[in-house]
């Protein structure tokens, strides 16, 4: 499973496996990441978190990802996405980790030339014309047995944001500082 940033998701639609199932938003916002994403091989799955009570297809999306990684094919998403905030992983990830037992591999997608969009959310990376495109890899995060959720959700945004910080310093200083009360009731 690859646990990517809102942000660098164009970069890494370039350069995707064929099959990978990515999640992706139901807005209007997703509608243009889907043809991009059908065009790279990729198999879209649309869905993302509940918001404000109003159910966005999330837990059917991690059910079509679940059975995806379960027949042995990649899954990508964008972890803090479709509204952030930046860098602040959702806890699907985890949960789709957990149900598989697929480990977590973190990853970001640093364009050498590139327009960063600095007023959106999550500061979009849109890689120039011929730019090369390095992609950075963290060890793969397992899940634990009878780790909670939260715990598990705060080791993938650490080491996220740790990869980022090392690879990308500057944007690394827009990611949402953990939560301090969230990282004490992980670790009870």
């Amino acid at each position: 499973m690859f646990s990517f940033l809102h942000a660098h998701q164009l970069g890494l639609i370039l350069g995707a496996e064929l099959g990978t199932g990515a999640m992706v938003s139901r807005s209007k916002d997703g509608e243009l990441i889907v043809a991009a994403l059908k065009w790279s091989g990729c198999v879209p799955v649309r869905g993302s978190k509940r918001t404000n009570a109003r159910e966005r297809g999330g837990k059917e999306a991690i059910h079509t990802l679940t059975n995806h990684v379960l027949s042995g094919k990649p899954v990508a998403i964008a972890v803090d996405g479709p509204r952030g905030p930046r860098g602040r992983v959702h806890k699907g990830v985890a949960l789709l980790s957990q149900q598989t037992g697929a480990p977590v591999l973190n990853l970001v997608a640093i364009s050498r030339r590139k327009k960063v969009i600095s007023r959106a959310w999550d500061r979009m990376q849109l890689p120039l014309p011929f730019s090369t495109i390095d992609g950075f890899f963290a060890e793969p995060l397992y899940p634990i047995a009878g780790e909670k959720l939260e715990a598990f959700r705060l080791r993938i945004e650490a080491s996220l944001q740790a990869l980022e910080a090392l690879h990308d310093p500057a944007e690394a200083t827009f990611n949402e500082p953990p939560q301090a009360d969230a990282v004490m009731s992980a670790a009870a």
